[in-house]
């Protein structure tokens, strides 16, 4: 029976997969533009200062990580199977509402490469002479895990909920840990993903053809298919972990199709103001419960007491306007 769940959840990851793969095309061609800039800035810091290192290359992932906001929005809206999903339109706003976390996000990755790859390749030189640093090589390699483990759930977490930095990373450590099945369901999509890439590569007879090859391979699989694999394993337990309640998913999700357009400001505009206090006192809360669960709003997952909050406070400018008038 596991066996039949199994493969049957596999088959529709890559019928979604293909379904919407002009989408994912389509993210990968909006994060291209912005790659290129920034890996060509670096390169050419990288040359003219005659450093010739990997660390100025790596660069990229800092001001490149907020470009990736919008690659995780789009593909953990096709992950969950939403129809209609508006790429250009989703892609711009999570950059808008992520770009600062996604900019320290980056620091955090850069940190993390740049440790990992000069701590292995020393390690990996220096055990050839002294046999004891196959332990720290062992020791770098799975701090390294953890951490792509990690950065599995950061990215997503960071454009769903509207949780703080500290328990982004806390509770994404946490799920490297405790959701070892769906992490290593993730990376054998990413080995196999490799493994095509590779074949494709090593077919290649020429350094033309295999530039030409890299680069066809980057605009169809780089990031958007890594994105969508990685969502399509850890999205729902990253979910279900932070709302508490597997059934709350559901009820969620016809919120976010409902207002997935709708965006909410407070603005001095009565018309705007009027749409806002609206929107938000359409929202359905429970006030009795006692549990503080997380509900969309404005493109988030915000705690109930917020929401309850900012109702709150509607209600009391609506009553000191009515007065006022």
């Amino acid at each position: 029976m596991a066996t039949e769940k199994s493969s049957a959840a596999l088959i529709a990851v890559i019928s979604n997969l293909f379904h919407n793969f002009h989408k994912l095309l389509l993210t990968n061609v909006l994060f291209a533009i912005p790659f290129a800039l920034f890996f060509a800035l670096f390169w050419l810091i990288n040359t003219v200062s005659g450093l010739n290192a990997n660390y100025i290359l790596f660069l990229t992932a800092i001001p490149l990580f907020p470009y990736y906001a919008g690659v995780v929005q789009v593909t953990a809206h096709i992950a969950l199977g939403r129809e209609n999903v508006s790429v250009l339109q989703d892609f711009v706003a999570a950059i808008k509402d992520n770009f600062l976390r996604f900019l320290v996000h980056g620091v955090v990755f850069y940190l993390s490469l740049t440790f990992s790859y000069y701590s292995l390749v020393a390690y990996a030189s220096w055990a050839q002479k002294q046999g004891e640093f196959y332990i720290l090589f062992a020791i770098t390699i799975l701090v390294a895990v953890i951490m792509m483990f990690a950065f599995f759930y950061i990215p997503s977490m960071t454009v769903t909920f509207d949780i703080s930095m500290k328990n982004i990373y806390k509770n994404s450590l946490l799920m490297s840990f405790g959701e070892i099945k769906h992490n290593l369901a993730a990376t054998f999509g990413l080995f196999i993903l490799f493994v095509i890439a590779s074949t494709i590569l090593f077919c290649c007879t020429t350094q033309v053809a295999v530039i030409i090859a890299t680069v066809i391979l980057f605009l169809f699989l780089m990031p958007s298919v890594v994105s969508f694999i990685i969502n399509s394993a850890v999205y729902k337990p990253m979910y279900n972990m932070i709302v508490e309640n597997d059934k709350k998913i559901d009820t969620i999700d016809k919120k976010v199709e409902n207002r997935r357009n709708g965006k909410m400001t407070d603005t001095n505009s009565d018309n705007s103001k009027g749409k806002y206090d609206e929107i938000l006192n359409d929202i359905d809360i429970d006030e009795i419960s006692d549990s503080d669960e997380y509900i969309y709003y404005n493109g988030k997952m915000v705690k109930k007491s917020v929401i309850l909050k900012l109702k709150k406070d509607a209600e009391e400018k609506e009553n000191n306007n009515g007065r006022t008038s």
